[in-house]
């Protein structure tokens, strides 16, 4: 029994190798990522699943947002000399021409010019939330992988470790380290790939969500800058 233990930590400290007299017999253990993840069990699929749409989504929505948070700072002054000059139809088609989340409210804006201001407003306010809706398409699925990645690694530590007592309940007397490895390995890498997984997803949706606010600042902002523009009055 005493010989046994002393094999089991010789085993441990040198990596898996083997002592033999005097010489020691050195096992290589191959810890690259697809080894890990092979050795993770099956619960692995659906974790780099995950990864891949978080990944996939937030450089789509992350492009996509980047890109309606640019605003031409030339366009409210050119807008309004047009409007102040009552060249409407000629600030419609420069709104058309930019084809922009900012330029699509003001095109619906100044086809709503002559109707209530209440109309107007409301006409613009609901493109801006069509806009902002399309910016934040897929950041509820984020959200999910931020939060069922990581319980999807402690599922896969849980079979783990049912693993590693099933096969020692039935090893008996025969009970040694390299047994149990296999189901303690799946539950330590399914628990390390869900955390990361699920800690990088968070960290993605946060910076999506801080940068569609930016974005629905400046739609705001512009709204106001149109709405002051229609009480200003038309050059003659």
């Amino acid at each position: 029994m005493v010989n046994f233990i002393l094999l089991q930590v010789n085993q441990s400290l040198t990596g898996g190798a083997v002592a033999t007299g005097n010489a020691i017999l050195p096992h290589r253990v191959e810890t690259g990522l697809i080894d890990m993840a092979i050795k993770g069990g099956p619960i692995m699929i659906p974790i780099v699943l995950l990864s891949i749409i978080a990944v996939y989504i937030f450089f789509d929505r992350y492009r996509a947002i980047r890109k309606a948070g640019q605003v031409n700072t030339s366009l409210m002054d050119r807008v309004r000399e047009y409007i102040l000059d009552g060249k409407v139809d000629s600030a419609f088609a420069l709104c058309r021409s930019e084809n922009t989340p900012t330029s699509r409210m003001i095109e619906k804006g100044i086809l709503r010019i002559g109707r209530p201001m209440a109309d107007v407003t409301t006409a613009i306010e609901n493109v801006g939330n069509l806009e902002v809706s399309k910016l934040e398409k897929g950041l509820p699925v984020l959200a999910s992988v931020a939060g069922g990645a990581p319980l999807l690694g402690f599922l896969g530590t849980v079979m783990g470790m049912i693993k590693a007592f099933y096969d020692m309940a039935n090893a008996e007397n025969n009970i040694n380290i390299s047994l149990l490895s296999s189901g303690i390995y799946q539950a330590m890498v399914t628990t390390v790939a869900g955390l990361i997984v699920g800690i990088a997803a968070y960290f993605a949706y946060n910076i999506l969500v801080a940068n569609v606010e930016k974005v629905v600042f400046n739609l705001e902002a512009t709204t106001v800058e149109f709405m002051d523009m229609l009480y200003e009055p038309v050059r003659k």
